[in-house]
């Protein structure tokens, strides 16, 4: 589709409204997107996680120009499997603790900047990872960070957001170890003990900025792996990583391909955009402009 076409003016809306958050945020979404020209066809405030994906995949269906989804990455994230090889615009409302895939793509995160960029935005199109055949927005990840989602307290993630998940990951750190991953590229094999490996289609993981060679219209895959035994090296990666400072890239190797497979061993989970969807042995590949998505003009 053609990017110069204006962005839809009628939408079904979608929000995760699980929390009681996220119905106050409902409520205020559907009054503004109303009141800033946005046609609503219908407005969907989910409560049960199960009915998330049959509600979009319904919208989708229906011949919907645009579908406006309101929640934190992983439910953005399962959200763009519906869209892949349909017309659909989709735009994003981040309500989520990281909101890693709208910081990728400049959206505001607060709910009013983020329905002045689906009233004033552009189209862009992007990419898409996919993981075994299931498309994922922005990242995954094997190590610490799928412990940390698998485990950390809804309270303490509620509460406190990502300075919650710092805590909680300061803990996980204790029982976790170390493991052997290989990358095969194109028949070439990588192998290396790692701490912690990122698959990459946009730069921020956790609401931090942390592949920077990740975009989300590249048509390639990154995979960073922090390299090594020591805990010590995986905590003083992401502390250069918060601070910016150079000497985050001494403590990584970057891969960028279309296609790879990734084997660990032992066998590991593997966190996309924050839900365990995912384990190893694990064939990651790009979908190149796989889907129209709403961005700041």
């Amino acid at each position: 589709m053609a990017l110069d076409q204006p962005v839809p003016k009628e939408a079904i809306l979608v929000v995760n409204a699980q929390s009681r958050k996220g119905r106050a945020l409902f409520r205020r979404a559907t009054f503004r997107l109303r009141q800033a020209g946005i046609r609503l066809i219908s407005a969907h405030a989910i409560r049960q996680p199960g009915q998330l994906i049959p509600t979009i995949k319904r919208a989708v269906a229906s011949g919907a120009p645009m579908v406006i989804v309101g929640g934190g990455d992983g439910s953005l994230s399962s959200a763009v499997d519906e869209l892949v090889d349909h017309p659909c615009v989709f735009a994003l409302l981040p309500l989520g603790t990281a909101n890693s895939f709208a910081r990728t793509l400049g959206i505001p995160l607060d709910l009013d900047g983020a329905i002045a960029t689906i009233v004033s935005g552009k189209r862009r199109r992007v990419d898409l990872g996919v993981i075994d055949g299931d498309y994922f927005a922005n990242s995954a990840a094997m190590g610490l960070s799928p412990l940390v989602a698998a485990t950390v307290p809804h309270k303490l993630k509620k509460y406190l957001g990502r300075l919650g998940y710092g805590f909680w990951a300061s803990w996980c750190a204790w029982g976790f170890r170390p493991f052997h991953v290989t990358i095969e590229i194109e028949g070439e094999r990588h192998e290396m003990d790692a701490l912690e490996v990122r698959i990459a289609n946009g730069h921020y993981h956790g609401g931090v900025e942390l592949v920077d060679d990740a975009q989300v219209d590249s048509g390639e895959i990154v995979v960073q792996v922090v390299t090594g035994r020591d805990k010590n090296r995986l905590l003083r990666n992401w502390i250069a990583t918060l601070l910016r400072h150079p000497s985050r890239k001494e403590t990584v190797v970057d891969f960028h391909a279309r296609k790879l497979k990734l084997i660990t061993d032992p066998e590991l989970p593997i966190s996309i955009d924050g839900e365990l969807l995912g384990h190893t042995p694990a064939t990651v590949e790009v979908a190149e402009m796989a889907i129209d998505v709403v961005v700041p003009a």
